[in-house]
């Protein structure tokens, strides 16, 4: 029985969403108009994925981080108790708190009455499962314990929810200090800086020249702070477009790496991600080279996707994950090492959520460090600004009071 979205309107003029199962588009009107709504516009939720289309009324069919987690969670635990799978997406359906959760989870509900496994199923929808999701219901499926599988993704997806989060809070404080600075610093140039010095108007004394620079500044601000963002706003247009081009964007991504700090940054975050997520298709039972495959799309740089991308053709041919891994010089000595263990014991699977493990803790110390380091330097140039401000002011009042007393 196919699902619909629908958009309708009760007696007092509000409009009402939801989605609903019926034989047809008929059905669904005649079942809406004894409820006393006015059926406006009616879709099948399955339509709304392919192609990337989506309805206007439910914006971009996509879930959450935390949505994701949370109805996983669910559907293993559902699943664990022996609930038909179909009976559970419903119950999920019933309960889900937004719509375009509740879209999503009925049509997929759809596809399964249709006769479709859940993986396919979950294909439809590639804007709200990932790949590896997808990936690893499909080995917990082949394999016959797709409970098993789904408590592991549920750990997974939670774990990556509980990471961003953590990052997103570390980088709150950072963001308000840099906007709030920013904003004072063209509050001073724009406003206060003019009023000081338009007493050295009336001068015929040369200005210090840091003062004359600072004048120059601020009529900079005064009068052209509206061109000064558009100026801006057109380079970041600008690189947008020139990353599109795989060379530049190459390029790019080769130069962050090289960043102190930053690159340190990048590669222990990327590295973190492929290694939890090969941790878990492996554990499912997804083959190392097909699990190495969807690692690659999970890889946000391209110096590390081109990496891994290598290391799973040298796999596929033959050779050793940590043999490749190393060969390519772009991931941590600790975590190849503790890969090259695994493969020798057997234990790949538990030595990859280990080295996932660690360099989360090495990706939350960088943070932290970065974080600790970032109010200081902040507060360092707020003073400069200041002092250099105090300066350009005071240069010329010394220097008339010396030639008054001269």
């Amino acid at each position: 029985m196919p699902a619909f979205d629908y958009v309708c309107v009760d007696a007092a003029g509000k409009k009402i969403r939801g989605v609903l199962e019926a034989d047809s588009v008929r059905v669904l009107r005649q079942q809406l108009r004894e409820r006393g709504l006015m059926p406006v516009e009616i879709r099948q939720a399955a339509e709304q994925q392919r192609g990337g289309m989506a309805l206007p009324f439910l914006g971009r069919q996509h879930i959450g981080a935390w949505d994701l987690a949370l109805l996983t969670r669910q559907l293993a635990t559902l699943v664990q108790a022996a609930i038909p799978l179909e009976e559970s997406l419903r119950a999920l359906a019933r309960q889900a708190g937004k719509p375009q959760v509740q879209s999503v989870l009925t049509a997929v509900r759809a596809k399964i009455l249709e006769g479709y496994t859940l993986a396919q199923s979950l294909a439809e929808f590639p804007g709200a499962f990932p790949e590896l999701y997808r990936a690893t219901v499909h080995a917990g499926e082949q394999s016959g314990h797709l409970d098993l599988v789904l408590q592991q993704l549920a750990d997974y997806t939670e774990s990556r929810y509980e990471t961003r989060k953590k990052i997103q809070h570390a980088l709150i404080y950072p963001a308000l200090l840099t906007s709030m600075s920013v904003l004072i610093i063209v509050a001073l140039m724009t406003w206060v800086v003019p009023d000081i010095v338009r007493v050295f108007d009336n001068s015929h004394h040369q200005l210090p020249l840091l003062t004359r620079a600072l004048i120059a500044t601020s009529a900079v601000f005064r009068h052209g702070i509206g061109y000064m963002v558009a100026a801006v706003l057109l380079m970041i247009y600008l690189l947008r477009r020139a990353l599109r081009q795989p060379a530049l964007r190459l390029r790019y991504h080769q130069f962050l790496l090289k960043l102190p700090l930053i690159g340190g940054l990048i590669r222990d975050a990327s590295t973190a991600r492929m290694a939890a997520t090969l941790s878990i298709l492996s554990q499912s039972g997804v083959p190392l080279v097909e699990g190495l495959k969807i690692c690659v799309e999970v890889m946000g740089n391209l110096c590390l996707k081109n990496a891994l991308r290598a290391a799973a053709l040298a796999v596929s041919e033959g050779g050793s994950l940590a043999r490749a891994l190393d060969q390519s010089g772009q991931f941590p000595p600790m975590m190849v090492q503790m890969i090259a263990s695994g493969e020798q014991t057997g234990e790949l699977e538990s030595m990859l959520h280990r080295a996932a493990s660690m360099q989360d803790r090495e990706l939350a110390s960088l943070i932290t460090t970065l974080v600790g380091l970032f109010e200081p330097l902040m507060l360092l140039m707020m003073a400069g600004v200041v002092l250099i401000i105090v300066l350009a002011i005071m240069l010329p009042i010394v220097s008339m009071n010396n030639l008054v007393h001269g």
